[in-house]
């Protein structure tokens, strides 16, 4: 049974991961900062990038054209050994283009995997990549590219 700090570690991790959602969908690319590590690596569809700028510039880059974003992040599996932290979850993200009235919104499964570690002020992320895993309504030209 789990003793009380770690569960509120729990919650707190959690806390951190559920803010890259709100963080990617408020368009709050700078609120990124405040959840990973200055050298974090990023490790998307995207791309893979290391440290607050680029990752900051790549999240920009991905998630400002759709009128409406939506991340749904479920299924945290946290395995914490002290100060540091893997976590395994589940992604649902949808991209409407023109927002609520989108008849084909872009809708991708993912797995997110995370590597956090306890910082002064909070946990922070270090490493984050996703693995596509199934999408619908793929957009033309992410198809091309597959």
């Amino acid at each position: 049974m789990p003793d009380l700090s770690t569960l509120i570690d729990h919650i707190d991790i959690e806390r951190t991961i559920l803010g890259v959602g709100r963080c990617l969908d408020e368009r709050d690319f700078d609120g990124l900062r405040d959840l990973f590590t200055d050298d974090a690596g990023v490790s998307t569809p995207g791309g893979e990038v290391r440290g607050h700028d680029a990752l900051v510039a790549q999240a920009r880059a991905r998630h400002s054209t759709d009128e409406g974003i939506q991340h749904l992040i479920t299924n945290l599996l946290i395995d914490q050994d002290g100060d540091r932290a893997a976590v395994r979850a589940n992604l649902l993200v949808t991209f409407a283009k023109t927002g609520v009235g989108d008849p084909a919104p872009f809708v991708l499964g993912e797995v997110y995997r995370f590597n956090l570690e306890r910082t002064p002020s909070s946990w922070r992320i270090t490493r984050l990549t996703s693995a596509p895993v199934w999408s619908l309504n793929l957009p033309a030209h992410l198809a091309a590219s597959l």
